[in-house]
């Protein structure tokens, strides 16, 4: 008899994937409104990259702290918090005058106590709903962040054109606040935590997860997050500036990136099955090894037609590298604990995309071009490579149900 299938994680799972979609729109409207904001301030490309920066670092320390806060008391209280505090950072941006209040703004109220809390606390939440379909359930729900990448950036950016950056935010703060505290009353009910349990085989239990104290893989992973993530941001973050450089209109970088990132979409879902059947480290080495053939084909590629098929490319081979993450913290570390440590590996997968994206943007000041930013992205996808390797030969060694 097959087993039952229960429909509230399901109704969860999809609300959760809503509110992420919806959650993630302050990084995806900074990045789309990258260029005005350079032209209205009248500063560099490194300085206008800045408040993509500090809404990144905002939204990894928010997942930490939202996290902990979600591992205390559950989600729904940290979410609807997020709700109110994410509209009120998009009215208040609309508004600023100087590019320090625009990075401060972005930095607290939308990354760190706004979208921190539509991320990682639903990803680590989402994880205790499911067992047996642990990798495609936090798939799904972690490709809410790259569905927002779909679905946003040609429709600010036409806002934009119609009217400005500025008008493009302020709707985005109306929208925020009419659906977000809606769809947070599907998170109310709490997950029995101390019922579920760490993948079979992890090794979790023997206190040295790989061979390593936990803090030391801890460590590990959040290294790699920032190294496959500094490679990643170099397309997602400057797509839009790198295809007018090259003289072609802003809506194709915009179409661009709504391609690679619902191309991501789609990859994270499918990395999620292929780590249900494989483990989530092999999923890593999968799509980490797929995104350094992409980044090396940026280089000697820069037409429209080609630009399009990379973009397509790219997404479809990285999507599933953050969410391999999640799998990995769940196998060999304690559930009760997985709101922070998740939280904490995903803090430093942005933290390597709001280095990646200034640092590409430093980059392109030094040198007047993304050759060298790009070749800078191979070089930490290729570390981002080695920590895994690492930790999967280990793997192999002491628990090789979970590789």
């Amino acid at each position: 008899m097959p087993p039952r299938v229960e429909i509230y994680p399901l109704l969860r799972l999809f609300a959760s994937l809503a509110i992420m979609t919806i959650g993630a729109t302050g990084m995806y409207a900074v990045n789309v409104s990258l260029k005005p904001i350079l032209v209205e301030f009248d500063s560099s490309r490194a300085a206008a990259s800045l408040p993509y920066a500090f809404t990144m670092v905002g939204f990894g320390l928010g997942g930490i702290l939202m996290g902990r806060i979600s591992d205390r008391v559950g989600v729904f209280w940290p979410v609807l918090f997020a709700s109110f505090m994410l509209s009120a950072g998009f009215a208040a941006v609309s508004m600023v005058d100087t590019l320090w209040q625009l990075c401060v703004i972005q930095g607290v109220m939308i990354g760190l106590l706004g979208s921190g809390a539509t991320f990682a606390p639903l990803v680590a939440d989402t994880s205790h709903w499911f067992t047996r379909r642990r990798g495609i359930a936090v798939g799904t729900v972690i490709s809410g962040n790259y569905l927002a990448g779909a679905i946003w950036p040609p429709i600010i950016q036409d806002m934009i054109d119609t009217a400005d950056w500025r008008v493009a935010y302020m709707t985005l703060a109306v929208i925020t606040i009419s659906v977000l505290p809606v769809l947070s009353l599907f998170l109310y009910k709490r997950a029995k935590i101390e019922q579920t349990e760490p993948l079979s085989g992890s090794g979790s239990d023997s206190g040295r997860p790989l061979g390593f104290a936990p803090n030391t893989l801890q460590c590990a992973i959040c290294f790699a997050g920032v190294g496959c993530c500094i490679a990643m941001s170099v397309p997602q973050v400057h797509i839009i500036p790198y295809v007018t450089d090259l003289n072609f209109e802003a809506r194709h970088g915009a179409n661009m990136l709504a391609i690679m990132l619902g191309c991501g979409v789609v990859s994270r879902v499918v990395s999620g099955m292929i780590s249900d059947r494989i483990g989530g480290l092999n999923t890593l080495l999968l799509g980490s090894g797929l995104q350094l053939v992409v980044l090396v084909l940026y280089l000697p590629f820069d037409s429209l037609t080609a630009l399009y098929v990379l973009a397509a490319m790219f997404g479809l081979s990285q999507g599933g590298i953050v969410p391999s993450y999640t799998i990995i913290v769940r196998a060999f570390f304690k559930a009760e604990d997985a709101g922070w440590r998740i939280g904490m590996t995903l803090f430093f997968t942005m933290l390597g995309m709001a280095i990646g994206g200034w640092l590409a943007g430093a980059l392109y000041d030094l040198t007047g071009s993304y050759e060298i930013a790009f070749i800078n992205a191979i070089g930490f996808n290729i570390a981002n490579l080695a920590i895994a390797g690492i930790m999967r030969q280990r793997a192999t060694r002491t628990a090789p149900a979970a590789v």
